[in-house]
């Protein structure tokens, strides 16, 4: 079943993708220059629209669409690269082996000692 959800997945951005790639055509603009999540909520706000309207209509509702879509650019924004790293690092400390409330005991311990030298 993850299998299927994530084919599922798969497709559904290849569709949009497709869309995106449909209207970059037609607007003479490079599909890299439209925004996905803007496609995504212009394909979503449309799909029932477009299912429920008579087949006279259906036309002039896509070319709408189209038109939508493609309004959302993205700017040119130049200069934007980021780096392949991992900003995270690992911890300098040792992975728990034992159970919590043994580890707990010596710490207990040791702070014990600790307050009564402050004393």
């Amino acid at each position: 079943m993850v299998e299927k959800e994530i084919a599922a997945h798969l497709l559904a951005y290849n569709l949009v993708r497709t869309a995106m790639a449909e209207v970059a055509c037609l607007s003479l603009i490079h599909p890299r220059q439209l925004s996905f999540k803007a496609a995504l909520q212009v394909l979503r706000a449309f799909a029932e629209e477009l299912c429920r309207c008579p087949r006279s209509h259906r036309e002039s509702r896509y070319d709408d669409m189209i038109q939508s879509m493609a309004r959302h650019r993205l700017l040119h924004r130049p200069g934007r690269v980021e780096p392949r790293v991992k900003k995270r690092r690992p911890k300098n400390y040792p992975l728990m082996t034992k159970p919590r409330n043994v580890l707990k005991k010596p710490l207990i311990k040791q702070r014990a000692k600790i307050d009564l030298l402050l004393r």
